[in-house]
Parts: structure tokens; sequence; C-alpha cells
């Protein structure tokens, strides 16, 4: 490939690099995409989001077995098959990895499996990548821009590793049979994410949190509310932790740690879980031999996901700045793809990016939490609608939860939707639409919702904001 020059050449084939490279070569654009991985997909649909959901859903089908009487089926009392579970969520994967590798050759991409790195500025308007190919072979990279989409790892607490006991979302989607007990250090998304599934599995659960509430960057309501319905399904939350340590033994491990009022506590369990961030994977990609110089290992870019090295580009979650989520790095992939190609883009807006938990109940959101709002000088305005009051909620057994819209209260303009319940990872997607177009509460009062969804509740929800939802 050394007399080939490339468009582009993107290191990384998570959401963030393919997305960005199938755009590209749709725009018409010659692109090479390099992935040290033995299989498309990155961390999201090897070891994150895709497995992990797969997993959910599982548990959600089992909630609903246990209580099959409930909905007038009689069954044969359940049996979890673990193995079986594994392979579905392993199918899954499977699916789409091919279904990558499809998309590849539809696209006329070329790619290499091995690990690139830069090796230096460009050199009369190409840049040189080295790629050190699985079979040991190297082989050389060139192309007029690069995009760098590496991707992160799994943090662990300072002087631990991961391996059979010491888990982090990697390793805890192998085990050979699901834990009776689990604790979990960490309650963002990963963590109640897993918390989630094995309590509905049948396993003691456990919480710890250094901060005073669990999905921290949530709207502090929604926190309050998942807390609550957490321990009315008996998750113990333990929150304001410190000293947390662990020591391996012969039934697992034992946790200990100080509590929020300075008490020692302690805890045996099976399994522990360290959910408590991730790393930018930015080291040995030849940083060094650019003008990027990175900050606590994140790579910073512009509204454009330009680097400080012309033609150099980052996205996904080595970027500084913008939350590590897999539709973020789409997008931001989709935003390049576009400026390579001279066409029309619209820069991250990180107050119209949708979070979403995939919890039981779930949470979602998008825009500024009621606080937040505040803080930025708004005169706020709050409209909130329980679950409770949805007919489809009824139907579904999920009456717990609500809507909750932040606005501002001199122009109707919507601020921030936060939802707790039935659906809120699907339902959110309207919220954002209205925050990208400018909607405001009375336009979304007049827009017709089918009748009955779950989708309705947000009906009722910017109603509420005017004191005026129907059902409740």
């Amino acid at each position: 490939m050394a007399d080939t020059i490339f468009d582009v050449v993107i290191l990384g084939g998570g959401p963030a690099g393919y997305t960005c490279g199938i755009r590209a070569a749709q725009y018409g654009l010659k692109v090479a995409l390099v992935d040290a991985n033995d299989r498309l997909g990155g961390t999201c649909l090897l070891w994150g989001c895709i497995p992990t959901k797969a997993m959910l859903f599982s548990a959600e089908l089992w909630d609903h077995l246990k209580h099959a009487d409930r909905y007038g089926i009689d069954v044969q009392p359940p049996k979890l098959n673990w193995k079986n579970v594994l392979a579905r969520k392993d199918d899954v994967i499977t699916r789409h990895t091919k279904g990558l590798d499809f998309l590849m050759k539809k696209n006329k991409i070329t790619t290499f499996k091995g690990f690139g790195k830069l090796t230096g500025p460009a050199k009369d308007g190409v840049h040189t990548i080295d790629v050190k190919l699985s079979d040991g072979k190297p082989e050389t990279i060139k192309a007029k821009k690069v995009v760098l989409a590496t991707g992160s790892d799994a943090r662990v607490l300072p002087g631990y590793k991961p391996d059979d006991t010491i888990l982090t979302n990697y390793e805890i989607l192998k085990i050979a049979e699901a834990p009776k007990s689990l604790i979990v250090i960490g309650s963002g998304a990963v963590g109640v994410e897993f918390a989630s599934i094995f309590k509905s599995f049948g396993a003691e659960v456990t919480i710890l949190e250094v901060l005073p509430r669990i999905v921290p960057v949530e709207d502090e309501e929604i926190s309050k509310e998942l807390l609550r319905q957490f321990k009315k399904r008996e998750i113990e939350v333990n929150l304001s932790i410190k000293d947390t340590k662990i020591e391996k033994n012969k039934n697992g491990a034992l946790v200990t740690w100080t509590d929020a009022n300075g008490k020692p506590q302690s805890k045996q369990a099976e399994k522990v879980l360290m959910a408590v961030g991730r790393s930018p994977r930015t080291e040995g990609i030849g940083l060094e031999k650019t003008s990027i110089k990175p900050e606590r290992g994140f790579v910073m870019t512009n509204q454009w996901q330009e680097t400080t090295e012309p033609g150099v580009y980052a996205i996904g979650d080595i970027v500084g700045g913008l939350p590590q989520l897999a539709h973020v790095g789409s997008m931001a992939g989709l935003v390049v793809a576009a400026r390579i190609a001279g066409k029309y883009a619209k820069p991250i807006n990180r107050t119209r990016i949708p979070g979403c938990t995939y919890t039981e109940p779930q949470v979602a959101s998008v825009g500024l939490t009621e606080a937040q709002a505040k803080e930025k000088g708004y005169t706020v305005k709050v409209g909130k609608f329980p679950f409770v009051g949805n007919s489809k909620a009824t139907i579904l057994d999920a009456h717990d939860g609500f809507v909750k819209v932040v606005t501002d209260a001199k122009y109707g303009e919507i601020l921030g939707v936060h939802i707790i319940g039935p659906y809120a990872t699907e339902i959110i997607s309207e919220c954002v639409t209205a925050i990208e177009l400018e909607a405001t509460v009375e336009e979304m009062m007049f827009t017709i919702h089918a009748h009955p969804t779950v989708a309705e509740a947000l009906l009722d929800a910017f109603s509420s904001v005017e004191g005026k939802a129907v059902n409740v």
C-alpha cells in the first residue's frame, strides 16, 4: 500500500471510526480503516453497549417470567440458563460484526487488522501511518487526512488488576456462572446497569459510590427516584463512601470502606465489578511525534474535531470535553467525514446529547438539569408527569417514574427533559428533536401523540409546565 494515497485513514473500528469511514466513503472518498481487534465494532459492540443490552433484555424477560401469572400466563417455574444467556449475547455480537464486514466491502473501505500510529507531521500534504499487522508484519499507509478513533479502556482502582474475581465490563461478560453476590464500585451507567442485570438474575447486589448520589450526571430528582427504585428491588446502595479496599479470598473478595458517617464497613461477595470510568486509549499512537499534547490522556479538539496537528482529527472516547458515549462518537465521525469531503456539517452541541441508562426502570435525559439551568441564570419553570397517569404504563405494569421538563419561563424554551420509567431510552429521541429544533412548550402541547403509548406521557409532561396535564 506504500504507493496508494488514501483520502482519509481512520485509526479505530468502533462506532466513531466505522461510522466516519462509511460516511466518508459515501461522499466518494477513498478510505482506509485500521483496527487492532480481531473484529470490528470496538468496545461498544464487543464488550459494552450491545452485549450489556442483550443481557438486560434477558433480565427483563426473566423478571416477567417470574410473575407470568400476573399477565394471565401459567408456566412451569422458569429456570435460568446462564450458558444460553451468554450464547445469545454472543450471537447478537456476531451478527453485527458480520454486518460491519459487509458494510466495509459494500463501501469499498480498505481495512487493516493491526495497530497503527502516527509517524509525524504531513509531508507535502500526505500523512504516513505505520501499522503493525496482527500477523506481526509491518505496513505503511499514506493519507491526506487522519482520524484518531482509538477508543477507551476500563479504569481500575490503583493497585488492582482485573482477574476472575475483580472484574471490569470486559471480564464480567465472560464469567462462567451468574454470581450469587456482587459488589459494584461506581454508580454511573455501567455500574447501575450491571447491578440491575444481576439483581434480576437473583444476586445479592451492593453498590458503592464516592459521590452523594447515584447516576450523578443526571438531574437530582432522577437520581433520587432511581435510588428509591433500587432500594425497592433490595439493591443495597452506599453513598459518599471512601477508602475502598479489596481483599481476595477463597470465597471471592472482602471489600471494606468508610461510610458517610466515617464508620468502617465491610462486605463479602463472590465478584467485584469496577465501574469507575474509562481511560482514553492514546498511548503508543505516535502523538509525541506531532503537536498534539494530551490532557490527562485525552486529545483536545475544536468544534470540528480538529486537533492541533494539521490534517489530524479526533473522535470518540479519546476526545476531551465530550461524553464518552457511542452515539457522540458516531456523530463526531459524521461531522468529520462531511468536513473532509467539503459537505454541510453541524458541530456537536453538548446540550443536545441524549444520555441513556438501561436499568430497570430506564433513565434517559437531554439538555440542562434544573440545577444547571438555574446556574446559567435562567428563570426556570418545571413540569412533571408521573407514569402512573399513563395508560400504556398500566398495560406494561410499569407505573414507577416520571417525566420532568425544564424550561425557560420567559420564552417557553425547552431547556432539558429527564425521564425515569418505561421505554425512557426510546422516547427521549422526541425530546432531542424538540430541543434541536428549538420547539417551545406551547408547540409541544399541540403535537399529537398516538394513544395508547408511553410517549403520550411527554404530551402530559410538556402540558404540566403550564399546569395543564390532562391525565393527573
